[in-house]
């Protein structure tokens, strides 16, 4: 991650080192966000076979609602006096993830495949939410309210990979990769 300094100025009520502080876990916030958009928009070009409408369909409102809470992040970046890092560069050079592994497949492996990748997205908004806690509630609301459709996205893709009894296909898998396979093995077990 490339370090920035305090900015010049941040809002009423902060230190220049609080509103850094602030701005520096935002970072990558707006990083992982802004991978989530591609991500999720590489999956609605790729996915195939016969829930392709399905999955194509509900792909599209989580993209709009994630480069949403892009823009609120870039924008309290903004208003906390940093300059929000919006480039493929920045993205690729400070992130700690790699990409998405998964390219053209059946839908429920896609789906197997986003659940780990909304559970690493959400993990982190929780320990950055936790983080700025104390440093900028105005922040914390904001992720708060990004965690709400997060999570709440993530039930969308965990209802095709559950089943009746409660059970994940995607339980215990560590990759998307490996995530993709246990859903796709999964749904050829079911009648």
């Amino acid at each position: 991650m490339s370090s920035q300094s305090d900015p010049q100025y941040t809002v009423p009520g902060m230190t220049a080192s609080e509103g850094g502080e602030t701005i520096q876990s935002l970072r990558m916030r707006l990083h992982a966000l802004n991978d989530l958009a591609l991500t999720l928009k590489h999956v609605h070009w790729n996915v195939v076979g016969p829930h392709f409408i399905a999955v194509h369909e509900m792909l599209d409102p989580q993209v709009d609602a994630v480069r949403g809470m892009v823009d609120e992040i870039a924008e309290r970046i903004s208003t906390l006096g940093g300059s929000p890092a919006g480039t493929p560069g920045a993205l690729v050079s400070e992130r700690g993830w790699d990409d998405y592994a998964v390219g053209r497949a059946e839908a429920i492996e896609h789906l197997g495949a986003l659940d780990i990748v909304y559970s690493g997205i959400i993990a982190d908004h929780r320990r950055a939410a936790d983080a700025v806690a104390k440093l900028d509630p105005v922040t914390q609301d904001m992720l708060i309210q990004h965690l709400r459709g997060l999570e709440l996205f993530q039930w969308f893709i965990r209802a095709h990979l559950e089943s009746a009894g409660g059970t994940l296909s995607t339980g215990g898998r560590a990759t998307e990769v490996d995530a993709a396979a246990a859903a796709g093995a999964q749904a050829l077990r079911r009648p």
